[in-house]
Parts: C-alpha cells; sequence; structure tokens
C-alpha cells in the first residue's frame, strides 16, 4: 500500500506568528519536526502541505532545501489541501500530522501506521488521539484515501473541513476506528506538553533539545519523557497549558468530546 504522510504548516498561527520558523538548535522548527518525521520506517512519500498565501513560500523553500514535495492550497481548508496532496502522489492510505508536533517519535508515527497495515481492511481511521493517552505532541491519524475522498465530498461544517478529521471520529460510531495507546499503559496527554503553540512550549522544546541533542532525530518519545521527569524545572516552563488544545473552541459541536477533555489556557 503506498503510504503518504501530510504534514501541515503555515506561517499564519494567531498564537505564536511565525512559529515554525522559530530556531531550534540552529535550525528552523519545521527542518526538526520534518527531520523526526523522516526518520520513520513507515512514512512513505512525506508532503508538506501549506497555503497559497505569500508568506508561506517560506515553507515551500524549507520543503525545497530539504527534497520534501509541497503543495500549496487553501489557507482554511485542511481537508482539500490533504486530498490534493494524497491525490498527486498516489496514496492508498493517508497520514496526518501537523507541524507543531516538532518533537513527534518517529517510533510513535510506526506505531500508529503500523497498527493500520496489520490490518487494512479492518478499520477505517486508526489514530493515537481518541482518547490520547501519548505525550501530547505525537498526534498520528491514518486514513484509507477512499474514505478521505468521501470526506472530502460530504463534509460541509467548517470544523471538519479546517481540521480534517472530525468527520471520521465525530459522532462516535460512524466509522470503524481503532485509538493507539501510550505502550507503557500510562496518561501522559495532559502531564507532557511536547506541542508548540506558545512562547513557554517554545521555551520547553528549546531545553528539552538541548538535553537530547546528540541523539536527535532518533531519540524517542519515551526518552523525552524521561527527560522531562528527571528536569521538574523544565516541565514547570509550560506546565499551566497541559490540556490545552482546539477542542475548547467547537465544544458546542462535537459529541465525542467534553469539556474535561480540554481547557482555557490563563495566558489567552
Amino acid at each position: 500500500m503506498r503510504v503518504v504522510t501530510v504534514v501541515q504548516a503555515r506561517l499564519g498561527s494567531t498564537r505564536l506568528p511565525g512559529k515554525i520558523m522559530e530556531d531550534l538548535g540552529g535550525a528552523p522548527v519545521l527542518v526538526r519536526m520534518l527531520e523526526r518525521v523522516r526518520a520513520s520506517t513507515l512514512a512513505g512519500t512525506v508532503v508538506l502541505a501549506t497555503t497559497t498565501d505569500a508568506p508561506d513560500r517560506a515553507v515551500v523553500d524549507v520543503g525545497t532545501r530539504m527534497g520534501i514535495p509541497t503543495i500549496c492550497g487553501h489557507p482554511t481548508d485542511l481537508l482539500d489541501r490533504h486530498i490534493a496532496a494524497a491525490r498527486q502522489h498516489g496514496a492508498d492510505v493517508v497520514v496526518k500530522i501537523p507541524s507543531d508536533c516538532v518533537m513527534i517519535g518517529p517510533e510513535v508515527i510506526d506505531e500508529v501506521i503500523g497498527a493500520w497495515l496489520a490490518a487494512p481492511d479492518a478499520w477505517d481511521y486508526v489514530s493515537n488521539l481518541h482518547p490520547p493517552t501519548h505525550p501530547d505532541g505525537n498526534d498520528v491519524e491514518v486514513i484509507s484515501m477512499a474514505l478521505l475522498e468521501r470526506a472530502h465530498r460530504e463534509a460541509t461544517r467548517p470544523m471538519d473541513r479546517e481540521h480534517t478529521t472530525p468527520w471520521f471520529w465525530d459522532p462516535p460510531g460512524r466509522f470503524r476506528c481503532l485509538n493507539v495507546r501510550w505502550s507503557d499503559g500510562r496518561d501522559l496527554a495532559k502531564t507532557h506538553r511536547i506541542v508548540l503553540d506558545y512562547q513557554e512550549d517554545l521555551d520547553l522544546m528549546r531545553a528539552v533539545f538541548e538535553g537530547i541533542e546528540e541523539r536527535w532525530p532518533h531519540v524517542s518519545t519515551a526518552e523525552i519523557a524521561n527527560w522531562m521527569d528527571a528536569h521538574p524545572d523544565a516541565m514547570r516552563l509550560n506546565a499551566h497549558l497541559n490540556g490545552v488544545n482546539w477542542y475548547r473552541h467547537h465544544l458546542d459541536e462535537l459529541t465525542a468530546v467534553t469539556a474535561a477533555d480540554t481547557r482555557t489556557p490563563l495566558t489567552a
């Protein structure tokens, strides 16, 4: 099966503008993130999906320098961007990874894709997000090309178009969904935050990177979580943001999540 992994990236973040071009250990955040994705053995063809907005030419330039193909599409219709990337590269199965998951584990990517490939006819959608148990910032979602095409035709809620995948898992029970849990049985989703939305997240990532740089990009997510456990001062940099995610803006629309699955940051 031809796997195409789509990394969505743009400069127009409202919380931390230009975050994917911030420096992380001497290279842009986006470069570091793509180094991690390319360290996966099952990611297949990696494609950058950015927008037609002029500032996002910088994303195209990163792709060119790294030899990663890029497509430019609608600024807010990410479902359309994903289908364009998948069609262009002949995907049988599509993997969605957001660029704010800067330190996503290559082994986590392989684990979720591997769960799909082990039984491709058994599932419509495989992820590690419903419910999440991995450290926040390890989002991997896998969808068959046929179902992605159907979503592109039928999904009409703005939320479904912007976030690409809610149509598959909300409401629950519409499709055959598999969730991959954190391997050691713990739930670190609301205690170990390694996702880039705010300056405090970047501060934490810089501290982590300095601590694990010699093993980059192959250091595992478990090793990163253990490093965080051993450095509580670093963890406190963004601890007040634990549990903050995009769900908080759509609680009146989503049926699969509740207010207990998200929180509003005190700083924004």
